[in-house]
């Protein structure tokens, strides 16, 4: 379905629920409820054409800094072995910035697989633990701030950059990372029939 500006190249996407009874029933039910009792088909429009490239020379550009600023390092050695063994570090800040990264994960861990799979719940993040993404948020930043101390007697001004090209790298190739699925038992089970 079109706008109805007639010229726009904008589309909007209608999602329908599906009643076995149709629209019309009165058995008092609410139709907007999120429930599994019909097919719900989940529509992405896949990207095309010139955006679709573009999208992809964006991606590649920040994973091919990304892979510069890790084999690079200082021009003298790679990324790792700096922070492994450079004495210019300011190894608390570092060490504290890697336990924040180290509590990011374990939210995303629990919001992904506790709350999930362990609980059984499909609702949204946002009305299950409320304060779990405000909380992550902040501790990002407290770990990108205590990662620009710690490395900014190498990198000096330069660090700021540096570590955005790293979490911009790490936020495209994040789509194309495989997804955790977890299998419902009669998925895999063998029918007698």
């Amino acid at each position: 379905m079109s706008t109805s500006g007639g010229g726009g190249g904008a589309v909007a996407f209608v999602r329908q629920r599906y009643n076995a009874s149709g629209y019309s029933s009165s058995g008092g039910e609410d139709l907007e409820e999120d429930d599994a009792s019909g097919p719900s088909v989940d529509y992405h429009p896949q990207s095309s054409g010139l955006n679709g490239w573009c999208q992809r020379l964006e991606t590649f550009v920040w994973l091919a800094s990304a892979v510069f600023i890790i084999y690079c390092g200082d021009l003298h050695s790679n990324f790792f072995t700096l922070l492994l063994r450079d004495e210019r570090i300011k190894r608390t800040a570092l060490n504290l910035g890697l336990l924040c990264v180290a509590c990011n994960i374990g939210i995303f861990l629990y919001l992904s697989f506790w709350v999930k799979d362990m609980a059984k719940v499909d609702d949204r993040w946002d009305i299950l633990a409320p304060a779990a993404i405000p909380t992550a948020t902040v501790i990002g930043l407290l770990a990108f701030f205590l990662f620009c101390l710690a490395l900014w007697p190498i990198w000096s001004f330069l660090t700021l950059p540096l570590l955005l090209t790293l979490f911009m790298a790490f936020v495209a190739i994040s789509p194309y990372i495989p997804t955790y699925v977890k299998m419902k038992p009669d998925a895999y089970s063998l029918r007698l029939d």
